[in-house]
């Protein structure tokens, strides 16, 4: 009786252990499927990424181009209405703001470093400066920053001699800043200076006080004259088009009916009034 009862619990045993054998195969199948499917995912993500190319950075000459190309008219409006010449008001903007790159420009639309002072009642930030998480002017758009330039110039007594030197005179302006304090910075001026003749800023004075751009020497002389149009090329600004073809970016703009300043290669340009 005992010996039965024996054989007959063997076997319970036995076919209770087949069961779970069974279920633990089942079970590990479709958790290999997932782990094998989640790991081609994976896979094919690390290939897209190696698949596409990264952008395709501009250069700090290519970036100042675009500054100068969104901003020059602006500094020539102010110029009109301040006496304060646009080459000076772009090579500030340009050297203050890392040509529109800064994080005061970024995230506060100032693009020469105006800190609040006590009677400032605008919006404000605070940025590392000479001191840590000094309070710096906030604006709703850049050009708000250009027309608070015009009036802290104009407004401070320690500024107004700058005002007695001719609008054309952009070296005794540099010079006079750095002497007014705008900047501690000993090679200021010498910036400043740098900025506008290596980019010809002084043409937009010449522009703002309603005089001819000057002519440059150019190598391609006889494409000036007898091209009408002109296909953009990988790297070209509006800025630097004007200055291959001696007119002005607002010439430029006009001609095309173009609103904003950004090309697409392969773009063609008129050069020359269409309608002439």
């Amino acid at each position: 009786m005992y010996h039965r009862i024996s054989i007959v619990c063997v076997i319970c045993l036995v076919l209770l252990s087949s069961c779970r054998a069974k279920k633990n195969s089942i079970s590990a199948t479709p958790t290999n499927k997932i782990s094998q499917s989640n790991t081609n995912r994976g896979q094919q993500r690390i290939s897209e990424k190696q698949a596409t190319p990264p952008a395709a950075k501009k250069s700090y000459t290519n970036v100042v181009e675009d500054y100068i190309d969104q901003f020059s008219d602006i500094a020539m409006q102010e110029m009109k209405q301040y006496g304060i010449p646009a080459s000076i008001t772009l090579a500030q903007g340009i050297l203050e703001s890392g040509a529109g790159q800064g994080t005061l420009s970024i995230r506060a639309n100032n693009h020469f470093g105006i800190k609040c002072h006590s009677a400032w009642q605008g919006d404000y930030i605070h940025h590392d400066d000479d001191k840590d998480q000094e309070c710096f002017r906030k604006y709703v758009d850049a050009k708000y920053s250009y027309r608070d330039h015009s009036l802290f110039l104009t407004t401070r007594g320690r500024y107004s001699f700058l005002f007695d030197l001719s609008k054309k005179d952009y070296k005794g302006w540099a010079k006079g800043l750095k002497k007014a304090g705008y900047a501690t910075d000993p090679k200021y001026p010498n910036k400043l200076i740098s900025i506008i003749e290596r980019y010809q800023l002084h043409d937009f004075d010449k522009q703002a006080l309603g005089s001819k751009r000057s002519k440059r020497k150019s190598k391609n002389k006889s494409e000036k004259t007898s091209l009408k149009t002109y296909t953009v090329s990988k790297g070209d600004t509006l800025y630097s088009i004007s200055r291959r073809f001696d007119i002005s970016v607002e010439q430029l703009k006009n001609y095309n009916n173009l609103k904003t300043t950004t090309l697409s290669i392969g773009q063609k340009l008129y050069v020359k009034d269409s309608k002439k």
